[in-house]
């Protein structure tokens, strides 16, 4: 039967049979034991299902995988060690030198690095438009070698909203796939793969996790993509891999399985960035309580902007909540239960008084670190995006002032509490 997203938080993944455990076990193993060498071969060759080395599969990151499938409405997924490691497979997975790769300007600072510096070494280009771009700016940038588009739901930390349908006709009319990182929004508050996203990522080191315990990430394929209808393109998934015992990913595993087998097969095989399973246990108590979790994270971002917005030495807020927010109505459309606990502002005063603010502090953390139990915030142009020129912090949509403050599940009155003595010292 169909459950719905609280209920796959809780029990999707793991159905244990008679007297198995009742919570997902930890296979803490890199091997496992065969009784004849023939029976490891058939694995090796993809031509049974099991398990053999945990750099290639292991049944608790399967289980965990298959929740977030299951919350995302997936067919097939992965864990990675991290975030980043999410982007680069579902990239390379489909790129390789001579690709084009088309993406949103307002992302994460360490994925706009990854596509336009580290990728760009592979011989991998790339293209950036704004997210809020007309049809016509997003088409010209399009080219003959591009393989895929790419952008977040919720951009960290610019908190602009993609309008995912008008990036999916783009990406559809040129037979290539979109690709959604879903960590600020979460399969609770928004599925980009209904909205036609092909491909999902996630930071699961965030809201996923949620008690900052656990770096991971997440790959989700929709299975929707018909990667034979465009084989010229996609010949890692259309062409016999002569590195994988030749085999066809598209005709061996289908739209359903492809992507993410190649993906395993083939890039963590030869690139190895895989969870723990100990990590991926303490990710699967997080998710769940996610749902519970992404309602307080959002009624108290949603309190802090409204405060923020109203406060005199507060320049500018943005979040999407906020009927002023130029994202709103794209919210209203995609984010209806709201979007996330992450309020982006600036401080009067400019970079100076942003600082200034945050040694002020007495509760809220100074962090790298974002979307987990406990408010954070840290001032995105001196850490996380400080390898960005101001050029690039402007496309990105991260001013020099701004401040991302990641509101916890902590009592809202008392983060507003220290937000406003740490004002008022100012």
């Amino acid at each position: 039967m169909t459950q719905t997203t609280e209920t796959l938080c809780v029990q999707g993944g793991w159905k244990p049979g008679d007297a198995e455990p009742r919570q997902v076990p930890i296979y803490q193993n890199t091997t496992w034991r065969y009784a004849t060498s023939e029976h490891m071969g058939r694995l090796f060759d993809l031509a049974e299902a099991g398990y053999f080395y945990t750099r290639l599969a292991n049944p608790t990151n399967d289980a965990v995988a298959k929740k977030i499938c299951e919350l995302e409405g997936g067919t097939a997924a992965m864990l990675t060690s991290s975030g980043q490691a999410a982007n680069f497979f579902a990239l390379f997975n489909i790129c390789e030198a001579g690709s084009h790769i088309v993406s949103s300007s307002e992302i994460y600072g360490g994925t706009y690095n990854l596509i336009a510096v580290t990728m760009a070494k592979m011989g991998i280009e790339a293209t950036f438009v704004p997210s809020n771009c007309t049809p016509e700016e997003l088409e010209a940038a399009f080219k003959p070698n591009t393989r895929v588009v790419f952008g977040e739901t919720i951009a960290n930390p610019a908190l602009a909203v993609l309008d995912i349908e008008k990036f999916a006709a783009a990406a559809n009319a040129h037979g290539v796939p979109l690709i959604i990182d879903n960590t600020f929004a979460t399969p609770v508050n928004c599925r980009p793969i209904e909205w036609g996203a092909h491909i999902v990522t996630h930071s699961t080191t965030k809201y996923m996790d949620g008690h900052g315990s656990a770096v991971g990430g997440a790959i989700v394929d929709s299975g929707k993509f018909d990667w034979m209808a465009h084989a010229d393109k996609y010949p890692g998934l259309t062409t016999p891999d002569e590195s994988y015992h030749g085999v066809t990913y598209a005709e061996a595993f289908g739209q359903e399985g492809a992507f993410i087998t190649k993906a395993t097969a083939h890039l963590m095989r030869d690139l190895g960035s895989i969870p723990s399973p100990q990590n991926a246990f303490l990710l699967n108590l997080g998710l769940e309580s996610l749902h519970l979790r992404m309602k307080q994270h959002v009624a108290n971002g949603q309190a802090v902007a409204e405060y923020l917005q109203k406060h005199p030495k507060v320049a500018w807020v943005r979040y999407s909540g906020l009927p002023e927010d130029e994202y709103y109505d794209l919210a209203q459309k995609y984010l209806p239960n709201g979007g996330c606990g992450v309020v982006s502002f600036g401080v009067a005063g400019g970079r100076a008084a942003a600082e200034a603010f945050m040694s002020k502090l007495q509760m809220i953390s100074i962090a790298t670190h974002v979307a987990d139990a406990r408010s954070c915030c840290l001032h995105p142009a001196s850490s996380t995006h400080r390898q960005m020129t101001d050029e690039e912090l402007e496309a990105a949509g991260v001013a020099p002032d701004l401040v991302r403050l990641s509101c916890g599940i902590e009592a809202s009155e008392d983060i507003i509490a220290d937000i406003e003595q740490a004002l008022a010292a100012l």
